[in-house]
């Protein structure tokens, strides 16, 4: 019981943290030193938006292994959804911080994309320890599709966006592998139709929202 006690604690911290926008990369910001072209306004406003998108499946992503670590059997699956939330702290930072240099806000849909993602974590987390991790490898895999269209979209010019987009898919290829590794199982054919057109909604909203 104080095991779970302290993991609500530690689980609402994080919450406020993630919604409030104080959180701070433990790495450091992966765009630090370089130098980008000075953007168009349009490019800007593009930039933003992609960033925007990126910043809010970050905050989707605190939510699912929150909620996903809380219903792990096993210590070792706990430990690796404690370790990938870490590293997408800092993604959450640094695409926060971007979007200041960019000169716009992140998007005002968040508490209700961090909610909605609580309750998927929690749905995959009744799957057992195998569908938890399955749910990992599956969302990683859609994530690191996503980030290399980004890389591809983002402004030529704007090479401290990119450089932190490719950091990020670095990571999400680290975090589906190691969930590989602890014995995940693959989703079925419609969960995962499922997740991608979630994870569409997601993107149209927050480009604008």
């Amino acid at each position: 019981m104080p095991d779970a006690i302290d993991q609500l604690i530690t689980g609402f911290d994080r919450a406020l943290r993630t919604l409030s926008g104080t959180v701070s990369g433990a790495r450091p910001n992966p765009a630090r030193g370089i130098t980008g072209a000075d953007l168009t306004p349009e490019e800007r406003r593009h930039a933003a938006g992609l960033m925007r998108v990126n910043h809010t499946g970050e905050v989707c992503a605190q939510a699912l292994y929150q909620a996903q670590a809380l219903l792990a059997r096993d210590p070792d699956v706990t430990a690796c959804f404690a370790a990938a939330a870490r590293e997408e702290e800092d993604h959450l930072a640094w695409t926060q911080q971007r979007l200041a240099e960019l000169g716009d806000r992140t998007s005002l849909a968040n508490p209700l994309w961090y909610a909605g993602s609580f309750a998927i974590g929690l749905a995959a987390g009744v799957a057992g320890d195998r569908g938890n991790l399955g749910f990992v490898v599956e969302t990683e895999r859609q994530v690191e599709e996503h980030l290399s269209s980004h890389i591809d979209r983002l402004p030529a010019g704007d090479a401290r966006s990119r450089a932190i987009v490719a950091a990020m898919r670095d990571d999400e290829i680290r975090h589906g592998m190691a969930a590989s590794v602890a014995g995940a199982r693959k989703l079925p054919l419609p969960v995962r139709a499922l997740m991608r057109v979630t994870a569409k909604l997601m993107t149209l909203t927050a480009y604008r929202v």
